[in-house]
């Protein structure tokens, strides 16, 4: 595949006839980009710990776990662990799908933070606030019907945030499938790396701990605050990368 046509921005401004964009668009920086996928990672944390604990024991963005669930269930004829881990399987995928047509792939000449990514995050923001919604409404204690209702939405809104970060392009980051992160870790540490290669997944793995012990925690002291925890994560992000990105005025 040929590589891309690269065209420095001095030499654009400088050539006779060609027009210098009205107001370009401000670009992110690699290291900010790293700390908003953290916030994300703590976000995923706190949504599989809240689905496990408190709407029908399925995760929400652990597939393997989901399939290893559903499998027990199929034994223990257990027909609630079923419906919740089958269904968040599926919730997953359609959201994984509607991610992957709303952010699209990495291409050559993206920015540190492409505005579909944003995109994507803001659809998966409606998500989660229709869960916030509904949770709230209930008080926290939703019904069977409502817990997988919940759970699925939860789902899909991961799902969304799964195949939209893939927009980036880079290499192994993920906030949601972790197990690769974590076993890419081991293995560059086992092969002589030092702690700096490796601290960009460790902070993420963090956040996915930070989060689920969060989310885990309010559900137990204080449930009314688990949809907050959650929505502001993926609120803050948004914002800032609106805010970063933001065309500079003409």
């Amino acid at each position: 595949m040929s590589g891309p046509v690269v065209t420095s921005s001095s030499a654009r401004d400088s050539a006779p006839g060609v027009a210098s964009p009205a107001s370009p668009a401000r670009e992110m920086s690699t290291g900010l980009r790293q700390w908003l996928v953290v916030v994300l990672a703590v976000l995923s944390g706190a949504t599989d710990a809240i689905g496990l604990v408190a709407l029908g024991g399925a995760f929400t963005s652990v597939m393997t776990g989901n399939l290893v669930i559903l499998g027990v269930s199929a034994s223990t004829t257990d027909g609630e662990l079923a419906t919740a881990s089958g269904g968040a399987i599926v919730a997953f995928c359609l959201g994984v799908y509607a991610g992957a047509r709303l952010a699209g792939s990495a291409r050559a000449g993206d920015a540190v933070w492409p505005r579909a990514v944003t995109l994507g995050l803001v659809v998966e923001l409606v998500l989660m606030t229709a869960y916030g919604i509904g949770w709230w409404i209930s008080g926290g204690e939703p019904g069977t019907v409502l817990t997988q209702v919940l759970l699925f939405t939860m789902a899909a809104a991961l799902g969304i945030q799964s195949s939209t970060v893939q927009r980036f392009g880079v290499n192994g980051l993920s906030t949601t499938y972790l197990t690769g992160t974590l076993t890419t870790v081991v293995m560059k540490l086992a092969g002589g790396k030092g702690l700096r290669e490796v601290r960009g997944s460790l902070q993420i793995l963090l956040g996915l701990v930070v989060g689920a012990a969060a989310g885990a925690g309010l559900v137990e002291v204080a449930p009314l605050l688990a949809p907050v925890l959650q929505i502001g994560c993926l609120a803050a992000v948004i914002v800032v990368a609106v805010v970063v990105t933001r065309r500079r005025p003409s």
